[in-house]
């Protein structure tokens, strides 16, 4: 289900729903959650069963009950766009975790600051822990290593007979990682990997690595 992974002499705890635990932070890093984006589809008239909008809390259900981390940190675009009635789902989902709750805020989060803060969290444009740099869009800054979202990575694999495969993936560069669109309904990005990349692949039931090409 899960795969270790050392970056800076720091482990890093890659899981299937595409989540990041740093184990010696105790801090749960989630991307691109995109809540919200169900039911505004469903309002402009896309046959999304309503069984979907609960799917992205059952996810956030089970990785915060299998790390029981002591943070969570939010890497932006955690609701997709204004408020809709997934935001009183979230509001009551808040209340279920004893864990300190983050936003690393996204191009996606346009609801009022003071709306997040009333629910007990903490927001900021990025964040700085160590060697490490926590933001939403891809930050080439030298010095640290940057955890990122925003681009929603995939990779796509061919294998023999016209065989071909899309999946979602964790994306390190020789500075950085790209963690796949934890959310449900919110597409990929297929990229091509270097020889300096490693390429973790998502199912959905293990992360599996893989090299660079």
């Amino acid at each position: 289900m899960t795969l270790d992974i050392n970056i800076h002499k720091e482990i890093f705890t890659l899981h299937q729903s595409g989540a990041v635990f740093w184990k010696q932070q105790n801090i749960l890093m989630i991307s691109d959650v995109h809540l919200g984006k169900v039911a505004h589809f469903r309002k402009h008239g896309f046959a999304i069963p309503t069984e979907a909008v609960f799917e992205n809390f059952h996810r956030l259900n089970q990785v915060v009950h299998f790390f029981n981390p002591k943070t969570i940190v939010f890497l932006g675009d955690l609701f997709h766009s204004k408020i809709n009635k997934e935001w009183d789902l979230f509001a009551e989902w808040t209340t279920t975790t004893t864990a300190t709750i983050i936003l690393v805020e996204g191009n996606h989060d346009i609801i009022a600051k003071h709306k997040f803060i009333d629910l007990g969290i903490q927001i900021f444009r990025e964040m700085a822990i160590d060697d490490f740099l926590l933001t939403h869009h891809p930050d080439g800054r030298e010095a640290v290593f940057n955890f990122c979202g925003h681009i929603h990575p995939g990779i796509y694999l061919r294998g023999i007979g016209r065989q071909s495969l899309r999946l979602p993936c964790f994306f390190q560069r020789p500075n950085q990682m790209i963690l796949p669109a934890f959310g449900e309904f919110t597409g990929k990005y297929y990229l091509t990997p270097t020889p300096e990349d490693r390429v973790y692949l998502v199912t959905k039931d293990e992360v599996i690595s893989v090299s660079g090409s």
